[in-house]
């Protein structure tokens, strides 16, 4: 297979693509979206361990905007750092010792790696075997790029970290975003309460009709009474963060005694202050090591591709871009904070 980028043959121990360069998006300094480039980059063939696969589609994550501008939890190798956790793709060849996959396989990216090393806004990416996972059967590009790393971290940490069960209130912050929405609809499936929280009015109606059974507006509405309210007294037993910072403490505030509270982000990058309300179990939750462990990947991906398939999980697309070089649009649009649900970037 040729495309206007692709030059000579790579070939992996099973199968060929027609490539030895592929566009990627790149960037050499921190900043804004604007930092964003798309680059013929080098593409070798996948080596022992590792898959080759087409791009089809890409999704966007919080993550992405923060490593772009030098605030994530590690900081990208300047100049020159790739980008991108989420993809959907085709395999075209895989190296030695890959049995799990074979070309024409369609795929998604794990999003347990170094996005700076093997990011996956590109037209082709090489990953190791460890960080692919199959697409749900008959699933579509677009909507596969907008589901694993949200159900998987909305599965990990409510579930298999939080302990939610059929019954309990989970509080789950920030959830307008991609995994915020992923969490409502895996709360509902596990037949558990979410409680979405929202800064302002705009989104309350859209987070109702997405399932959330209560909606809290945190600058106008008090977190701690409301949940009170809403669960006759006792307080929620599970919260789900993605921010952190001082109000990590007023979710704490706002569970029962001997709730949980598990943070998956910190979009807040002050300090992240602790309840009182003590006993409280609080897990600083990692997708991305989770995700290491493969029988995680099985479970995970079980639990994603019946919910698919079920219609019980849904991923909500925010909008659609076309081609690589809108990914600074798309960027854009994330930092807006104006969407709900997952952005997409068809390649």
């Amino acid at each position: 297979m040729t495309t206007s980028s692709a030059h000579t043959a790579v070939t992996g121990t099973t199968g060929i693509t027609g490539a030895t360069t592929t566009k990627a998006v790149l960037f050499h300094e921190l900043g804004g979206p604007e930092v964003l480039k798309v680059e013929d980059v080098a593409l070798a063939g996948p080596g022992p361990g590792e898959v080759l696969f087409r791009v089809e589609a890409i999704g966007l994550n919080r993550a992405e905007a923060l490593f772009r501008a030098g605030a994530y939890y590690y900081q990208p190798t300047l100049p020159g750092s790739r980008l991108g956790y989420e993809a959907a793709g085709v395999v075209e060849a895989v190296g030695d010792g890959v049995s799990a996959f074979a070309p024409g396989d369609a795929v998604m990216a794990a999003a347990n790696f170094d996005f700076g090393v093997h990011g996956v806004y590109g037209e082709r990416v090489v990953l190791p075997q460890e960080s692919v996972v199959r697409r749900p059967a008959g699933v579509d590009a677009v909507t596969s790029a907008a589901v694993w790393l949200t159900y998987a971290t909305a599965y990990g940490g409510m579930v298999e970290t939080g302990g939610l069960a059929p019954g309990g209130h989970v509080v789950i912050t920030g959830a307008s975003s991609g995994v915020g929405t992923a969490a409502i609809q895996t709360a509902l499936r596990v037949g558990a309460i979410p409680i979405a929280t929202t800064r302002g009015e705009a989104k309350r109606q859209q987070l109702l009709e997405l399932g959330a059974a209560h909606v809290i507006t945190t600058d106008t509405e008090d977190l701690v009474k409301e949940v009170r309210r809403i669960t006759a007294g006792q307080g929620a037993r599970l919260a789900f963060d993605a921010v952190g910072g001082p109000a990590f403490a007023t979710l704490g505030d706002a569970l029962v005694p001997g709730g949980t509270a598990v943070i998956y982000g910190t979009l807040d990058r002050r300090p992240v202050e602790l309840s009182l309300n003590w006993p409280l179990t609080v897990h600083a939750y990692s997708n991305g090591a989770l995700t290491r462990d493969e029988s995680y990947r099985h479970r995970a991906a079980a639990f994603i591709g019946t919910g698919l398939e079920s219609g019980a999980l849904a991923p909500v697309v925010a909008e659609t871009f076309d081609g690589l070089e809108r990914i600074t649009d798309a960027h854009r649009l994330m930092e807006s904070n104006t969407h709900t649900g997952k952005i997409v970037v068809k390649v």
